[in-house]
C-alpha cells in the first residue's frame, strides 16, 4: 500500500465541493453586497438560480473552466467558498477568489484554505501559475496573499467601476516555477 497525499485535506478545514445543503451559504455570500467589490457581481443571485448552479454544475475544471470549494471547518461548519476561476488549460493559470463569512474572518481559515488550493493547483493539476485581482484598498486581502507567497506584480489603474469612480486593482501571482 503505498502513501497516498490526501489532497484539499488541512489541520483545521477542508475543501470540498458545494452540496444542496449549501444553498444559504451560497445565497448568503453572493448576496453580501459588500464583496460585490471584489468579485463580479452587479445583481443579487435568487434561491432558484443558486439551486440550480449547483444541481447543474459538474465542478469540472476542464469543462465549465471554473471549480468552486466550500471551506468546512473539522466540526462541519462551512466558514466560506474558495473557487478556481478563469481557468486556462494551455497556459497552465488559474484565477483564485475566496471568500469567508464574517464571523470567520481573522481566525486563520483563509491562509489554510488558500495554501490547501495552491498545493492541490500545483500539486494535482500541475497549474503554473494562479493570479489574484484585489482592490488596492483591500489590505487585509493583499497581506493574505502575500503570506501565502503570491507577490504583487502590477497595478490596473482605473480599472474597476465603484459607484462614480473607478478603482486600481492590484494583481497578485504565485507563480510555480518560482515560488513553490
Amino acid at each position: 500500500m503505498t502513501n497516498a497525499k490526501r489532497w484539499l485535506v488541512g489541520e483545521n478545514i477542508r475543501l470540498r465541493a458545494p452540496e444542496p445543503e449549501d444553498l444559504e451559504l451560497l445565497y448568503k455570500m453572493e448576496n453580501d453586497t459588500t464583496l460585490w467589490s471584489v468579485g463580479n457581481a452587479t445583481l443579487p443571485y435568487s434561491r432558484y438560480t443558486l439551486r440550480n448552479y449547483i444541481e447543474q454544475t459538474n465542478n469540472d475544471l476542464y469543462a465549465e473552466r471554473q471549480a468552486r470549494f466550500v471551506i468546512e471547518l473539522a466540526d462541519g461548519t462551512a466558514a466560506g467558498m474558495i473557487d478556481l476561476a478563469d481557468y486556462s488549460p494551455l497556459d497552465a493559470r488559474a484565477e483564485v477568489c475566496i471568500g469567508l463569512l464574517s464571523e470567520h474572518r481573522g481566525t486563520g481559515t483563509a491562509l489554510e484554505a488558500l495554501a490547501l488550493l495552491c498545493d492541490y493547483a500545483f500539486g494535482f493539476l500541475n497549474l503554473n501559475q494562479l493570479y489574484a485581482f484585489i482592490p488596492e484598498k483591500h489590505e487585509k486581502s493583499k497581506k493574505l496573499f502575500e503570506k501565502a507567497n503570491f507577490r504583487a506584480t502590477a497595478t490596473l489603474k482605473s480599472w474597476k467601476r465603484e459607484g462614480e469612480k473607478f478603482i486600481d486593482i492590484a494583481l497578485f501571482q504565485l507563480i510555480k516555477s518560482n515560488n513553490f
